[in-house]
């Protein structure tokens, strides 16, 4: 008992030992924590101080910074700006150097068809060049703007050469002054002349040979001497008719053969409508003052439909008047035929005519099409024939459908005049007699 309560005193005074050092090793911690923490709260405000000094300074150093970064820029626009005008004019002196270059190149091309030559050694330059040029250019100009005489040949119309005078006006006419024949020419190919067949140029080239003057000129203006002129010659109806092909002569046959029934058409309708009114005057007379018998025989030379519709009527004069009106209008419907003759094929013609100048047309541009196939569209000759045979037989189908359609109708107008005055008469000549013989 006695080692217990030992031991519990021993451990008391231990652990009341130990936890004095501990207290004083606390205060010892503590004071030097306490002292860190001033030290440390000091060195924080200095640096807090330091810092706000240094970004103040970085501030002020950047402000100053960015200044020189807008006056850098502002020289860099600048310098941009100015080397963007060099590099335009820059390029402007190219471009113009390579004008230059053409516009001598091609100034030397062309003064060099007139036999002059310009200097193009690389060392003359290109000013040079175009002033030689344009000095060159004004003689030529002053030259061929000029009427000047020349010794030179031209073509006759026969096509034999003659040792002439020219005198050249400018360079667009010439005219010619030869012991055969004088007057305008036109380019025959190849440089040369050919005498045009223009009337009354000889007096005008004689004139301008010996500098006078004229009030007028028969001239022929041409482009050049290289490609030679044509003729002038008149287009006749053959050559339009031509120009139609097969089609075209097939219209104008059908053409004539109407016109030509048109005649003859005439001709029937003037037999058959002649002597109307004389023939209905001389039957009436008889039957006022004489017998039918007397009306017969004043008509019995006559010929035509009139005079055979009023024979008829007069043969049956005396049954009922039903009776012979039914005659009469027999009679007129069988005189129809040779009145109404050929009309109806008159207006077929008139009628098909269009039609083949349409089928010409489409032929003719197929033909054109063909042509345009096999040669493309490069010379306009080429494509004339097609063109001319499509639009010539729509132009002869109208030219003689037209006069056929038009006369055709005139013609059938008078024809059913013609039957409405036989029967006017037939009808007439009925009304008399019964009224002669009423009451008898």
């Amino acid at each position: 008992m006695k080692k217990l309560i030992f031991i519990i005193t021993a451990t008391l005074l231990a652990v009341s030992v130990n936890a004095s050092e501990l207290s004083d090793a606390y205060k010892k911690e503590y004071t030097f924590l306490k002292a860190q923490k001033t030290e440390l709260q000091s060195r924080f405000i200095k640096e807090e101080i330091a810092q706000k000094e240094d970004i103040t300074a970085a501030g002020e150093k950047l402000n100053a910074l960015q200044e020189s970064l807008i006056q850098v820029s502002d020289v860099l626009s600048m310098a941009e700006e100015r080397h963007e005008k060099l590099t335009k004019k820059a390029n402007e002196v190219t471009e113009n150097g390579d004008i230059t270059s053409t516009v001598t190149m091609q100034a030397t091309a062309a003064l060099k068809e007139y036999g002059i030559e310009i200097d193009d050694s690389n060392k003359t330059s290109n000013l040079e060049k175009l002033t030689q040029a344009f000095t060159e250019s004004e003689k030529r100009y002053k030259e061929l703007s000029s009427i000047r005489n020349s010794k030179g040949k031209f073509y006759l119309p026969n096509g034999k050469p003659v040792d002439a005078d020219i005198v050249k006006v400018g360079n667009i006419a010439a005219y010619g002054i030869a012991k055969e024949a004088a007057g305008t020419l036109a380019p025959a190919g190849e440089g040369k002349y050919k005498l045009w067949n223009s009337a009354d140029a000889s007096d005008d080239a004689k004139a301008l040979y010996s500098g006078s003057s004229t009030e007028r000129l028969n001239i022929f203006v041409y482009e050049n001497l290289d490609k030679e002129v044509e003729f002038k010659k008149e287009k006749t109806v053959m050559d339009t008719v031509k120009a139609g092909g097969v089609i075209g002569y097939i219209i104008l046959a059908l053409g004539l053969f109407g016109f030509l029934l048109i005649l003859l058409r005439i001709s029937l309708l003037s037999k058959s409508g002649s002597k109307v009114e004389q023939l209905t005057k001389a039957v009436v007379e008889k039957l006022n003052t004489g017998s039918v018998v007397d009306a017969q025989e004043a008509i019995k030379g006559y010929k035509g439909s009139t005079a055979r519709v009023l024979k008829a009527t007069l043969r049956n004069i005396t049954r009922d008047r039903e009776h012979i009106e039914d005659i009469v209008t027999e009679n007129i419907l069988n005189e129809s035929s040779s009145i109404d003759k050929f009309g109806s094929f008159v207006l077929v013609i008139a009628a098909v005519s269009p039609l083949l100048g349409l089928l010409g047309t489409v032929t003719g541009m197929i033909s054109t099409f063909d042509i345009i196939t096999e040669h493309g569209t490069g010379d306009p000759k080429l494509l004339s024939g097609g063109i001319s045979e499509a639009l010539v037989t729509t132009m002869l189908g109208l030219v003689v459908a037209i006069p056929l359609l038009l006369l055709g109708n005139l013609l059938s107008g008078w024809a059913q005049k013609i039957k409405d005055s036989m029967e006017q008469s037939a009808l007439h000549v009925i009304n008399v007699f019964e009224k002669n013989n009423i009451g008898k």
